[in-house]
């Protein structure tokens, strides 16, 4: 029996372990946003710390202004030239509101029998706790029937994914060299579909503006003063309406200034993957495309720009009617870039079409999310195509490179900071619900996700299946 296979078998055979392992971390209520669960978030830290540094990592707590970071280093040299790799997850779990549409308290795991097969039901189950732990099983039990890793590895924990990561960028900065590999590994992306296994390859860059115009004082009476009197709403409006055209595209000038035509050989592979854009429509009671006119609904949310008007606010909305123009509208404004967009040209150009749509008795403010540039993984590079390899090994089907049509932050910041690419492989499913009630993480997912990574790592190793 070869090493791989030997390690496999120690998977199979540690899962009850693995399990328990699991729920531990799940039960700890390590919600980031919320200050109450300062404690919480200390407590999971300190767990994987000393989880890590009982299979012979040389893991510690490092403290930020908000919740700590784990770092986990090895502690002995290897005798193979493999690659040094660095493992990126975190601990902390969105809130759980509203409890009362939980089944059952979402801390407390379980094992649930589903029409799909048994799933763990708990908060973190799939994001990212699970997924995390995925990671460390695999390393357990290579340590466990080698003693040894098969290559140089690394592993960062974050406290504060699921808050903004306002700790993130300048622990990162400060600890570059102890951070440093040469490919980054992340485990919080999904499947294809419960047999697909996926390597995400595109991920939308975001730009995030809320603008609001002010026009008259006060609330003024619509009877006494509409007419003669700019209403900022109808500004507003006039400022979003203009974004689209009516073929789907948006209107700033130069916003497709760096976007790339999708690779044909991409462009198969997806069309390969069968998608039906309107049933994805219609599951949520829809059944138009409303992007680009003449690209298909997959392309639309992997590799095409957008924009969006997530929300309007001005006058009065509550219960009957009370007719006012008002003195203030807001609006908050989301676009998703690809390929070569650059985000501070494309807020200069969104500041100006506002601008050039603002009459003189009103005024604009606007409040900036932080940017970020899309990220487009170098396929080609031997890495990638090791990955695919092994997974397809894995789970008996062709693994499939994926675009992503949201946004992963910490992707961006290790390619900006550490200069590093990340291979994306995660096995969350579509409804796993995460971020919901009810968040659940396939047994299947968590088992083969271990099963994956023994495959990937000795497949970066440049260790040869026997």
């Amino acid at each position: 029996m070869g090493d791989v296979d030997g390690v496999l078998a120690a998977v199979d055979e540690g899962m009850p372990g693995a399990l328990e392992r699991l729920f531990e971390l799940l039960a700890i209520d390590s919600i980031s946003t919320d200050p109450a669960y300062k404690d919480s978030c200390l407590k999971a830290a300190d767990w994987l710390v000393d989880d890590l540094r009982s299979i012979g990592f040389d893991a510690n707590r490092h403290d930020t202004p908000g919740h700590p970071m784990v770092v986990a280093l090895q502690n002995s040299e290897i005798s193979d030239n493999g690659p040094h790799l660095l493992f990126y997850g975190h601990y902390d779990v969105q809130p759980v509101d509203l409890l009362e549409l939980w089944n059952r308290p979402p801390f407390e795991p379980v094992i649930e029998d589903t029409p799909n097969g048994k799933v763990i039901r708990a908060r973190g189950a799939a994001d990212d706790k699970g997924q995390l732990m995925t990671f460390v099983e695999a390393c357990r039990a290579w340590k466990k029937v080698t003693g040894s890793l098969p290559t140089q590895i690394s592993l960062f924990f974050e406290g504060e994914e699921e808050s903004g990561s306002p700790s993130l960028i300048p622990f990162m900065t400060e600890n570059r060299d102890m951070l440093k590999a040469d490919l980054a590994l992340v485990c919080d992306t999904g499947m294809w579909d419960r047999e697909t296994p996926t390597i995400s390859t595109m991920l939308r860059g975001m730009v995030g503006e809320e603008i609001t115009i002010t026009g008259p004082s006060l609330d003024l009476h619509s009877g006494m003063y509409g007419g003669p009197a700019m209403n900022p709403i109808r500004v507003l409006n006039r400022i979003l309406a203009d974004l689209h055209d009516d073929q789907g595209r948006v209107t700033l000038p130069d916003f497709y200034e760096g976007v790339t035509p999708l690779p044909d050989n991409v462009k198969e592979q997806w069309e390969a993957l069968n998608h039906d854009g309107t049933a994805f429509l219609q599951a949520v009671g829809l059944g138009t495309p409303a992007g680009e006119v003449g690209y298909s609904v997959l392309e639309q949310i992997w590799a095409r720009p957008t924009c969006d008007v997530n929300g309007i606010n001005g006058g009065y909305t509550g219960e009957g009617f009370k007719t006012v123009l008002p003195s203030v509208a807001t609006a908050k404004i989301s676009f998703r870039l690809v390929g070569e967009q650059d985000p501070d040209a494309i807020q200069k150009a969104f500041y100006k079409h506002v601008e050039d749509r603002l009459p003189a008795d009103c005024t604009v403010a606007y409040k900036a999310k932080d940017g970020s540039k899309a990220t487009v993984m170098p396929v080609d590079a031997p890495a990638f195509k090791q990955a695919q390899q092994a997974l397809t090994l894995e789970w008996q089907k062709e693994a499939v490179y994926a675009g992503c049509g949201g946004s992963i932050p910490v992707v961006g910041h290790i390619k900006e900071i550490l200069d590093m690419d990340s291979l994306l492989v995660g096995f969350m499913l579509d409804d796993d619900a995460i971020h919901s009630p009810n968040e659940k993480y396939s047994l299947n997912s968590f088992h083969k996700g271990i099963r994956s990574w023994v495959r990937i790592l000795n497949a970066l190793s440049k260790k040869e299946e026997s």
